[in-house]
């Protein structure tokens, strides 16, 4: 095998697996990477994967390789930048076993992210989600699964990810009612619950019954539950409760928008930035600066509590003839 391919398999067995020990996510988001990157090479170069070498990707073919995710595939420059992260995260790792070709690893970390703008997220209102909750036929078993799945992903801000991983020991409704999760950096925490969603999980976990360790929301055949499968109950209720709620049809509803909402509830209930964060689990605090940015209301706030501007407005006249010409630019 080539230096490339026996780089690429330590890179996935003794760095990330041993030595970083990082999720099963992260390992899969790497893999689909550069299973990608490979089969993209190996039709530009007209060699089989296993024999791709280092010097085969070069600066010009991963430039070529990130145009076509955004061009052809039609990925984000998120999804490109995420992309991009893993490439380069090899190629680091790859300088540390093949100092000979530092030259085309130089230049391949050398390749910055992308500049995205940052738009206002995207949540949900209170009637938005009363009708989105309104859905599912309580009547089927589905029916009642999802209503208790989203009532408790629109409460407690979940990931995808960390929902469909519950189990039925994950949530105790006792005194101090809450839901315990493994999330995001592996890190666990837990999340209160309210009383109109302890009601709709006591009412689940009657009819679910199983074993402790049974996933909290199966699929008819007993299985978890994946993030696709999700996402596509998701797109359902939405479609039927934007007849209800017409205001719905102008948002992208995901479940990642179920999350922003239970943010935005806690902000406009006045709990304060931090704990926000730790209620979602976030890294930095500085990550729940951006529900500031997407509230109007407390801009208005803010606007109210101003004093309104009394002076005449007035135009600047430049008193020198370089001023001006910049003036006229």
């Amino acid at each position: 095998m080539t230096g490339l391919a026996t780089t690429l398999q330590a890179f996935f067995t003794d760095r990330l697996v041993r030595q970083r020990q990082v999720s099963t996510n992260t390992i899969q988001a790497y893999r689909d990477t550069l299973r990608l990157l490979l089969v993209f090479a190996s039709e530009r170069q007209g060699k089989s994967p296993v024999r791709l070498d280092i010097d085969d990707l070069d600066a010009p073919l991963i430039g070529a390789f990130l145009d076509h995710l955004e061009r052809e595939r039609q990925n984000g420059v998120r999804t490109r930048n995420a992309r991009l992260a893993a490439i380069r995260s090899l190629f680091r790792y790859a300088a540390l076993r093949h100092p000979e070709h530092a030259a085309t690893i130089e230049r391949v970390l050398a390749i910055p992210p992308k500049r995205f703008e940052r738009r206002l997220v995207t949540w949900l209102t209170e009637a938005e989600i009363d009708a989105l909750l309104a859905a599912p036929d309580r009547a089927t078993w589905t029916g009642r699964r999802d209503t208790a799945l989203f009532s408790l992903a629109a409460q407690t801000g979940l990931r995808a990810s960390e929902l469909v991983g519950l189990t039925r020991a994950d949530v105790q409704l006792g005194a101090g009612a809450h839901v315990s999760c493994t999330g995001k950096g592996r890190k666990q925490r837990i999340t209160p619950l309210t009383s109109g969603t302890i009601a709709v999980l006591r009412a689940w976990l009657a009819e679910r019954a199983g074993q402790s360790g049974d996933p909290l929301f199966p699929t008819q055949t007993g299985r978890a539950l994946s993030r696709d499968a999700l996402e596509r109950r998701l797109a359902k209720y939405v479609a039927e409760a934007q007849v209800k709620c017409p205001t719905m049809a102008k948002k992208r509803v995901s479940m990642h928008v179920l999350r922003h909402s239970a943010a935005m509830r806690l902000l406009r209930a006045g709990i304060d930035t931090s704990v926000i964060a730790l209620w979602l689990g976030h890294e930095q605090i500085e990550t729940t600066q951006i529900y500031l940015h997407a509230d109007l209301q407390i801009k208005e706030r803010a606007l109210e509590r101003t004093a309104p501007i009394t002076m005449k407005p007035g135009r600047f006249r430049p008193t020198d003839n370089l001023l001006a010409f910049l003036e006229a630019l």
